[in-house]
């Protein structure tokens, strides 16, 4: 194999590793809420088991964060969706699941909390929480949003609710989503206007196939989903057909990355043939008349002979690499050879060392790490959007990657003037200057965005976190996070 062929392949793995640590690197959370002791109506037997598996299979698979309650009264189920929504503002994706009651009213979801009193349909909004606000609490989250929801069970609310005039209907189980924003799934356990089976087991169909199939490393999310469809299906005699609303872009997208790639080893060189070596001849065995067979090298003085001793044979080897070997200053006669000749064989006839086994050179991860550190400590002092891009590319230490990345967004999600943009200005001098340009005290924006120029220079995480308590311009509010996530803060 060639050095250049073992070059391309070790570059296609670096590669494929760098890809699959920039998936690994998502920040994902969830959030899961399991409702079964309902004072109003009947107690579901699995949702507590359902909620707890989930939990379970989210935080086995590296989420971040796993929100997990259970038994929510309306006042705790807000509060619990509130939380939610601070955790997920800077994820890149958020998973919610939800087992227990649900209804619609007049076209609207709703998810019932264990201590709602619905007598009209006019108490609903008091007394439980819209599918809406859960959507909406998600709505920062960058990469995929997913919504699950166990919740198409038959209950008797919608007996129970009289009609105050302000909606056409009320009905068991969920209504279908007509409007779901981009990057968004919202699945529910069985198609609108059909019921889910709790089952005879300790987990109901749609919760079993979600654990057998949404985690799987490297599956596209839509297609777990599809397979779940084909458990439910096939587990309740086609009774229970779970549906999903929503769209995603033509990219992949697992909610568990693929493991890496294992790293093929080139095979082994191997060495050229070793040549013969010939034994070195005995002392003062050397004649005239054998130049070969002389001894090892000795003083400047001629090498003694030794008539009486036998002359050794001259291996075919040695005697090929003699005859190969150019004669300095020939003569007619044959003359002693000189020590130094006869002992060593000439270069061009040296045994070939074992050729070093061509292999990608390694940096060692330390050295690698502490270099990237210090050149992100001199950014962080002197942040140039285009040294920042340029380190983000060569970055090696993959630990740092993350603190990088929020570094290179404080800069690459500024609001740009679209007279003078980034593109145009390769320093971002201008950007920074304008933003360190003291503002008039009216327009909290721009006395914030000096504020940040100043703070990119000097950074530190206590002085971030003041300022963005006393933060008057929201605009630059997620700038201002990415550079404190930089700090590791």
């Amino acid at each position: 194999m060639k050095l250049r062929d073992l070059v391309v392949g070790g570059f296609c793995l670096a590669v494929a590793g760098l890809l699959t640590t920039a998936a690994a690197a998502d920040r994902r959370v969830a959030l899961v809420i399991g409702n079964s002791a309902y004072k109003s109506a009947s107690t579901l037997t699995n949702t507590i088991n359902d909620a707890t598996a989930i939990a379970k299979l989210f935080k086995s698979v590296g989420f971040e964060v796993v929100i997990s309650r259970n038994d929510l009264g309306v006042v705790d189920f807000k509060r619990t969706v509130r939380e939610f929504l601070l955790t997920a503002e800077t994820a890149d994706m958020a998973v919610v699941y939800y087992a227990g009651h649900g209804i619609e009213i007049g076209g609207t979801n709703y998810l019932i909390p264990i201590d709602a009193r619905l007598g009209r349909d006019y108490d609903v909004e008091d007394e439980a929480v819209s599918l809406d606000r859960i959507i909406w609490a998600l709505q920062p989250v960058r990469r995929l949003r997913l919504i699950l929801l166990d919740a198409c069970r038959d209950n008797p609310f919608p007996a129970r609710i009289r009609s105050a005039g302000t909606r056409a209907t009320v009905s068991g189980g969920l209504a279908k989503i007509e409007d779901v924003s981009a990057d968004t799934l919202i699945a529910y356990a069985a198609k609108a206007g059909s019921i889910s089976y709790d089952g005879d087991g300790a987990n109901s169909p749609y919760a079993t196939a979600l654990i057998k199939h949404l985690a799987e490393p490297g599956l596209d999310v839509r297609i777990a989903l599809g397979r779940v469809r084909d458990e439910v299906l096939s587990m309740t005699g086609a009774r229970q057909e779970p549906f999903i609303y929503g769209s995603l872009g033509g990219a992949t997208i697992p909610l568990v990355p693929a493991p890496p790639a294992k790293k093929i080893e080139p095979p082994p060189v191997p060495p050229p043939p070793a040549l013969t070596k010939r034994e070195p001849p005995a002392p003062a065995q050397s004649t005239p008349a054998q130049p070969a067979q002389a001894a090892a090298p000795a003083p400047k003085s001629a090498p003694v002979a030794s008539p009486a001793a036998p002359a050794a044979p001259v291996p075919p080897v040695a005697v090929a690499k003699k005859e190969a070997t150019p004669v300095a200053q020939p003569s007619p006669a044959p003359a002693p050879a000189k020590p130094n000749q006869v002992a060593t064989v000439p270069p061009a006839a040296q045994p070939a060392a074992p050729a070093a086994q061509p292999a990608l050179a390694s940096i060692d991860t330390a050295d690698r790490c502490i270099r990237d550190e210090q050149r992100l400590e001199r950014l962080r002092a002197n942040p140039v959007p285009e040294e920042i891009t340029k380190f983000r590319n060569e970055l090696a230490c993959t630990r740092l990657r993350a603190q990088v990345q929020r570094l290179f967004e404080s800069f690459a999600t500024d609001p740009a003037s679209p007279a003078t943009p980034v593109d145009n200005d390769p320093k971002g001098a201008a950007k920074v200057q304008a933003a360190s340009q003291p503002a008039p005290a009216e327009d909290p924006c721009a006395r914030d965005a000096a504020r940040l120029a100043r703070l990119r220079a000097d950074p530190s995480v206590d002085a971030i976190k003041k300022f963005e308590a006393e933060l008057g311009c929201e605009h630059i509010r997620p700038q201002l996070q990415r550079l404190r996530e930089s700090l590791g803060g």
